[in-house]
């Protein structure tokens, strides 16, 4: 009689232990690939050292968390990688979008980013360099920063309805506040409402002086936004009308990107009607 009462009552225990471990999980992914020091995961949780301890070693002894013997730094396990080709295969966005990304760099002759949204964060799935010299490195493979941050980022940003935007902004507000100085929630807003009316997003180098960028939301067949194509560059090759150039380009390739992205999953799931 007795049995049923306990085993509901370890369930949401049993349930906020995966919650704090994938959160301890995501954070180390966020790093985009650095190793991070328990003290980063400390502040980014708020839990306390015992129970981030005890979360990363369940994580270590399941492969998806590995820690350097010399710095004592943790970083995503080998087990992650081969999660991450999983689901790679399952929706593989950069292999529908790299025509795309090498015919930006090649006729901009700038850097291009393809960028997928992951909740409140924008994180750079890849970086394609044109034959331009001088290069911008304001974003690398990997890398995540809140939605807004950054041409494509706001371009995902803008894609969302007004309620989701306010619920991003309350989300990011202390990592804004800590790590984007250049960023508001006004600003943010503002922002928004800019790349809507133009229907692209610039960003005249708020994150890193100089370096200019224009980017685009790419739709799911949901209507959704899923990720963001973008082309940095020099503020001195970012002018007004080459910005105009850019977006038509990021438009272009946008189309294009969502026509396979469709087709892909109408194959994978055929009309019945």
């Amino acid at each position: 009689m007795d049995s049923a009462p306990q085993q509901k009552e370890a369930e949401p225990a049993g349930a906020q232990s995966v919650d704090r471990a994938l959160g301890l999980l995501s954070s180390i992914a966020r790093a985009g690939g650095s190793a991070v020091s328990i003290n980063y995961l400390l502040e980014q949780s708020g839990l306390s050292r015992p129970t981030v301890r005890r979360m990363l070693l369940a994580l270590i002894r399941a492969g998806l968390v590995e820690q350097d013997a010399d710095s004592r730094s943790y970083a995503l396990g080998p087990e992650s990688y081969v999660i991450g080709l999983m689901a790679n295969r399952r929706f593989d966005l950069l292999d529908l979008a790299i025509d795309s990304l090498m015919a930006l760099a090649r006729d901009s002759e700038d850097t291009c980013f393809l960028s997928i949204r992951r909740g409140a964060y924008s994180v750079c799935l890849h970086r394609e360099d044109g034959p331009f010299p001088i290069r911008t490195h304001a974003l690398q493979a990997g890398q995540s920063h809140p939605l807004g941050v950054g041409a494509g980022a706001m371009a995902i940003l803008a894609a969302l309805p007004d309620a989701q935007v306010e619920e991003v902004i309350a989300d990011t507000a202390q990592a804004l506040a800590t790590g984007y100085p250049g960023y508001t929630p006004d600003l943010l807003r503002e922002h928004v409402e800019e790349t809507r009316a133009r229907g692209w997003s610039a960003n005249p180098g708020l994150y890193l002086p100089n370096s200019w960028a224009v980017g685009i939301a790419i739709i799911g067949p949901g209507g959704e936004p899923i990720g963001a194509l973008s082309v940095a560059a020099l503020d001195t090759r970012m002018q007004p009308e080459r910005q105009r150039q850019i977006a038509d380009l990021l438009k272009r390739e946008k189309r294009t990107v969502e026509a396979k992205l469709n087709k892909k999953l109408a194959f994978k799931n055929p009309s019945t009607a």
